[in-house]
């Protein structure tokens, strides 16, 4: 078989395949055995009649259409590998000879996956959340942690915000209360916003003993306002722990409030760090899509799309949804959805190509030993046998994809690891900064293995 490649306007290549008689006679052996299958003879069994016979029965003209449509995809198929040619959308195939008889030789134009230019990749500047927690973080979380030995201690004074009041609450319209809004010595914190705005504003400067009334607004858009009658029954204010060693050793198994806070900037920086690097990876990719100038190709864009949707479908099925319950519980219209989904797709698209640039701009390749290695990760997670997965990826040619996503992320580890790094005030972040999550991931993957 030969083959000759020809780049056409666009990403598009013309490539041009010659089948000589005897190999495409081959194909015309297997249409025979196909149609002996099919058809019966007298005298043999189902898929037994010889060529020859089945030739004088039915003309060689039958089975050579047949062996055209069986074999001209592998053919094409085969001159794809050889060429290492992208294709991204389905051929358009001509058959040039060998209709009738002789050698057979067809044109297919294919649109491959272009090449994109991201000139200034080298140079990107990415803000990310600062890592380590402020002063004013922790303070927050040891106040959180003493919330939970708090008491709740009766005051004489009005109600204020944070205080937690016992309220009889009754809301209804014409006289008729509504569901939910009839209790008695009902707990409720000031200025949790519980209920609707109003009530927490009337709350604060009440007193045991007063009587406030008042209307708001429905939750509900078109809905008629709701009257409100409340009684305070009680004032309650949550006094915390005083700071001290011994609480601390209460609270959290240390022996300081020093070393309470030193465990708590060490958990809540292995927090951020982790928040941070899941920051950094999505927004270099954000940074190198918008260096694309090329419009995606519209074949990647429906097939990332129709990716999106299935994952998200399958998703929404698990939790008893079906897909259009969950566009309308987001309050989108299906246009706005599918469009919504097109723009996202797009990006991903060129995220794509672009990693895909950088990669040959780097030279960043996949050897056969790291292509072994993920078979091995794949098989782990499978729990399969590694050689039965690269059986699985050769058989179905789809080796190629999987050297291209490991090149895509080593791409996406070489940009990671040379953008600028920013907080949100413009300072620079060091990347040992992020360093604890990685450490904490290790932790936490020894710690497995030693409980497996």
């Amino acid at each position: 078989m030969k083959t000759t490649v020809e780049p056409l306007e666009g990403n598009k290549v013309k490539l041009s395949v010659e089948v000589d008689e005897a190999e495409f006679d081959k194909a015309i052996d297997a249409a025979f055995r196909k149609i002996a299958r099919e058809v019966r003879i007298p005298g043999f069994r189902p898929g037994k009649a010889p060529r020859r016979i089945l030739e004088a029965r039915i003309g060689i003209d039958y089975a050579r259409e047949q062996a055209l449509r069986d074999a001209i995809p592998e053919y094409l198929a085969e001159a794809v590998r050889t060429n290492d040619i992208d294709i991204i959308a389905p051929p358009k195939v001509d058959i040039t000879a060998g209709a009738e008889e002789g050698p057979v030789a067809f044109d297919a134009e294919v649109e491959v996956r272009p090449e994109v230019s991201v000139p200034g990749y080298g140079g990107l500047r990415v803000e990310i959340p600062r890592p380590m927690p402020t002063d004013d973080e922790i303070d927050a979380q040891v106040d959180r942690l003493r919330r939970n030995f708090a008491e709740l201690v009766d005051v004489e004074r009005p109600a204020a915000h944070g205080d937690s009041v016992s309220i009889d609450l009754w809301g209804g319209r014409e006289g008729d209360a509504l569901p939910g809004l009839d209790v008695e010595d009902w707990l409720y914190e000031v200025g949790s916003g519980g209920v609707v705005p109003e009530l927490d504003e009337h709350l604060t400067g009440a007193g045991v003993g007063d009587e406030v009334a008042f209307s708001a607004p429905h939750p509900v858009e078109g809905q008629d306002p709701i009257d409100f009658r409340v009684t305070v029954k009680q004032v309650r204010e949550l006094v915390l722990p005083e700071l001290t060693d011994e609480w601390a050793k209460e609270a959290s198994d240390v022996e300081s409030v020093e070393a309470l806070r030193g465990d708590l900037v060490r958990r809540l920086t292995i927090v951020r760090a982790m928040q941070a690097q899941m920051a950094l990876t999505e927004k270099t990719a954000d940074a190198l899509a918008g260096l694309v100038d090329e419009e995606p190709p519209e074949p990647l864009v429906q097939d990332e799309m129709r990716a999106r949707l299935n994952d998200l479908a399958a998703r929404v099925q698990a939790q008893g949804m079906s897909l259009e319950q969950y566009v309308a519980m987001n309050g989108q219209s299906p246009a706005e959805f599918a469009e919504e989904l097109k723009v996202t797709a797009a990006s991903s698209v060129k995220v794509d190509l672009a990693l895909r640039a950088v990669a040959t701009a780097e030279g960043l390749t996949v050897s056969d030993e790291d292509l072994e290695v993920e078979y091995g990760r794949i098989a782990e997670r499978a729990g399969e046998k590694v050689a039965k997965v690269r059986q699985a990826y050769e058989r179905n040619d789809a080796v190629a994809g999987l050297r291209a996503e490991l090149r895509k992320k080593l791409a996406l580890e070489w940009l990671t690891e040379h953008v600028e790094i920013v907080d949100p005030d413009g300072n620079p972040i060091d990347r040992a900064a992020l360093m604890p999550a990685l450490h904490a991931a290790d932790e936490a993957a020894d710690a497995e293995e030693t409980t497996e």
